[in-house]
């Protein structure tokens, strides 16, 4: 009987056991009370930061898009600390979880390895502005007036009115031409004449022509040259500058007084002797090899 009174005395919490259990208690309410804490002021801190740095960019002429991609990003890496940081208040051992969200973060890299790459080029691209929106230009192989520029693609407007949609990892891997960069663009135009036609006089009406034209730029100076003398032929050049958007209008509206004056003034333009080739059993006309 002894025995059995003494092991239910023994089962009964002692002053001293409830005393731990309580302060046990308060230590972990303590604890997620400060955890919460670091949350919402967290929170609250990391919102602001973002917003600033955001605010910023927008400042510093940076593209919407990039300034609210970059928003989101501070804002979700001081999250992903925050939320650790308030784990550690609790207790929770930080280096597995931190070890865990790097080997998440490793699988989905290598998972999204091709978006993650069209998405880096499409930082760089917003953040150097090899282009613009309206520009003309050659990125990724394709030619055409930029429509639009976002963090994974790139919108480029054909000259028949397509559209193009290029990764911007394949802009980023290739060479970039901006027709629109500078303001002003060079233009050449080449033809032959006759060795019987006065060379000099051909020139000068040809430099009074762009002279006359008054979106060819003074400076630099046009010019026209003899580029080369071929068997039948002086070869001509014609080079001047422009405005950008003006470039091909100019050479259309000069080719056509050019051939006025070609026709005025009876100006031989050849395109050398011809031969008779034969391919696969039908004649057909070639140009003569000089």
């Amino acid at each position: 009987m002894l025995d059995v009174s003494a092991r239910s005395m023994a089962a009964v919490p002692t002053t001293h056991d409830v005393s731990a259990y309580t302060d046990q208690a308060v230590q972990m309410g303590l604890h997620l009370i400060g955890a919460l804490l670091v949350l919402l002021v967290g929170m609250w801190i990391a919102r602001r930061l973002a917003n600033f740095a955001q605010g910023a960019l927008g400042r510093a002429s940076f593209d919407s898009t990039l300034s609210g991609f970059l928003r989101n990003l501070i804002y979700g890496v001081l999250i992903a600390l925050l939320v650790v940081t308030a784990l550690g208040v609790l207790g929770v051992p930080s280096a597995p979880m931190v070890a865990a969200l790097g080997t998440a973060g490793l699988a989905i890299g290598l998972a999204l390895q091709g978006s993650l790459s069209n998405l880096a080029w499409g930082v760089l691209l917003a953040v150097f502005r090899p282009f613009r929106v309206g520009d003309y230009v050659t990125a990724g192989g394709v030619e055409g007036t930029v429509g639009s520029l976002n963090l994974m693609h790139t919108l480029l407007i054909l000259p028949d009115n397509r559209e193009a949609i290029v990764p911007n990892g394949k802009i980023g891997s290739d060479a970039i031409v901006n027709f629109n960069r500078r303001g002003t663009r060079r233009f050449e135009l080449k033809f032959g004449i006759a060795y019987r036609d006065d060379t000099d006089k051909v020139i000068a009406t040809i430099t009074r022509l762009i002279e006359a034209d008054k979106r060819v730029l003074k400076d630099p100076a046009p010019g026209v040259w003899i580029e080369s003398l071929a068997v039948q032929t002086v070869n001509l050049v014609l080079r001047g500058w422009t405005g950008s958007g003006d470039s091909w209008n100019v050479q259309t509206d000069l080719w056509r007084a050019i051939k006025q004056q070609i026709d005025a003034r009876q100006i031989s333009v050849t395109a050398g002797p011809q031969e008779i080739a034969l391919v696969r059993g039908t004649p057909s006309i070639a140009p003569k090899a000089g």
